[in-house]
């Protein structure tokens, strides 16, 4: 009997040893790219930091210059209108676009693939091609335009446009992710729901609203935590496309922290914008978390 015991407890160290050596990639990573950048930043979010010079404590400084700094304002406005332009517009399209994939129709595994590669295509070329689009001389778009009799505006050039058209790009891009998603979704319906709205004479439309839209709650409400959050932390089409410009007209929250920590080398004040944009993400997730909560108790 104690030999048995004795070697169920060595069996145990062991798997417990093996667990960990599973795990210690993992840990490592976390600390190194997650835990301890979190740690340093929220530290010389304190201080008056250039890289340059040893970093000097200045208290709350940087907080409190944060909230009289109207460009912070400009930008957290400018970001708040993109996420509004995006997300809702993005959703309704990427859903359109699910419930059409859905059907049997030709070609469908096609258009699927078609449909999401904008997804996986580098932000570098994707900024290339509607740099060229939008281009108020010889671009795509204002060429179908002037085919009207309509002057197309100057879209990237023009401040009351260029935070449109970065969003018109994000909607573009995230579309066949967020579709994909609905797809799942969709897919996840029990078809007797449909059979038995067909038989007592359901139109297309009320079996879309009665029975689709209510079952896709979940899924919807998941796209649009994920889409809202994503938004807020938009960055590469803003630096390549517009950089922030004309003006102030496209800076967002993230182009503004890049400015001011490798350009204005003024770091510190940037980690206090970096946690002025993680306590937005993080009262975005919470409120997720209980929504979330909340839908698993109805469904």
């Amino acid at each position: 009997m104690a030999r048995l015991i004795a070697g169920k407890k060595g069996k145990l160290k062991d798997d417990t040893a093996w667990a960990w050596g599973m795990l210690l990639p993992n840990v490592i990573g976390f600390l190194m790219f997650m835990l301890i950048p979190m740690v340093a930043t929220f530290i010389l979010s304190f201080t008056n930091y250039d890289m340059l010079t040893a970093p000097k404590f200045v208290g709350i400084q940087n907080y409190i210059n944060m909230v009289k700094d109207p460009i912070v304002r400009q930008v957290t406005f400018n970001t708040i209108v993109y996420t509004v332009l995006t997300v809702p517009i993005g959703m309704c399209i990427s859903l359109f676009l699910a419930v059409m994939l859905d059907q049997k129709i030709g070609f469908r595994k096609f258009y699927r693939a078609a449909f999401f590669l904008p997804s996986i295509t580098s932000m570098v070329v994707v900024a290339i091609v509607w740099q060229w689009i939008y281009n108020p001389d010889y671009g795509l778009l204002n060429y179908f335009l002037s085919l009207f009799g309509i002057e197309g505006p100057k879209w990237l050039l023009d401040a009351k446009t260029a935070l449109v058209s970065l969003a018109i790009v994000g909607i573009w891009k995230s579309a066949g992710y967020n579709m994909i998603i609905f797809l799942s979704g969709l897919q996840g319906i029990s078809t007797t729901y449909y059979e038995a709205a067909e038989l007592d004479g359901a139109s297309k439309w009320a079996q879309f609203r009665y029975i689709t839209l209510p079952m896709l709650k979940p899924t919807t409400f998941f796209i649009f935590v994920m889409a809202v959050i994503s938004s807020f932390q938009v960055f590469d089409q803003v630096m390549l496309m517009t950089k922030g410009g004309p003006g102030r007209a496209s800076s967002v929250l993230v182009h503004y922290l890049y400015q001011n920590a490798f350009q204005y080398f003024k770091l510190g004040y940037a980690c206090a914008i970096a946690y002025l944009l993680f306590f937005i993400v993080m009262i975005i997730t919470v409120f997720n978390m209980r929504m979330e909560k909340n839908m698993r108790e109805i469904y």
